[in-house]
């Protein structure tokens, strides 16, 4: 039974979801206060944290920073509607994905489902996948490149686990969020864009100043083993 840590600062709509997630099987605990985020995380060894924004004192962004600069629990931000720049700054820091409020307790819920599933390794995964300078670790999900452990939150493993396993293949945006956040693609969606240049940034470039993972216009993304 997975543990969902909410951090929200209203309390009516946290007892309300909380009474929800409950339903559904999950076990929760709840926080309102921002700074003790990461102690709480520790606490309830949450399998991952639903964490609104727009909070008082250390918003949500800061208390993300705090949170991604020690651990790499999966976080689903939760947004006001229409703000872009929160959304990217959010996964900018290492959210794993968003969903803007108000939003529907189902919609909430596939969400974290989607997020669970795709952080355990599937049963027909191999234990370890080499794709020229990349191997990946998928039971202990660690990505080294060049021989060195990157830092990636559990939907950037996700998506350079996808784009290695179509070396040298096109990758279209609908299906990196498909297998890579666990949802369709929705109009005007830049979360896979935003997590592969964080990627991007990570892996840094070929000796000959390549990226591994080539923008394809219109079409996606190309993982490129040398």
């Amino acid at each position: 039974m997975a543990t969902v840590l909410l951090i929200d600062d209203d309390a009516e709509l946290t007892r309300l979801v909380a009474d929800y997630l409950t339903r559904e099987g999950f076990t929760v605990a709840t926080s309102s206060d921002g700074t003790k985020a990461l102690g709480r995380i520790i606490e309830t060894r949450a399998d991952i944290v639903v964490l609104d924004i727009m909070m008082p004192g250390p918003d949500g962004l800061e208390v993300l920073r705090r949170v991604r600069a020690e651990t790499a629990v999966p976080v689903l931000m939760l947004t006001a509607r229409g703000d872009e720049d929160d959304r990217i700054a959010g996964l900018d820091l290492g959210a794993d994905d968003y969903l803007a409020k108000p939003c529907s307790p189902r919609e909430l819920v596939s969400r974290i489902r989607a997020i669970l599933r795709r952080a355990q390794p599937g049963e027909s995964i191999p234990p370890t996948a080499q794709s020229g300078l990349l191997r990946l670790d998928t039971l202990r999900r660690v990505a080294v490149w060049r021989g060195v452990p990157l830092r990636l939150t559990g939907a950037e493993f996700n998506i350079l686990e996808v784009l290695a396993g179509q070396s040298g293949r096109p990758v279209s945006r609908a299906d990196l969020s498909l297998h890579g956040l666990g949802r369709p693609l929705a109009p005007f969606d830049r979360a896979i864009d935003v997590h592969v240049s964080t990627i991007r940034q990570k892996l840094g470039t070929h000796d000959d100043g390549r990226s591994p993972i080539q923008n394809l216009r219109g079409i996606g993304y190309q993982f490129i083993e040398e």
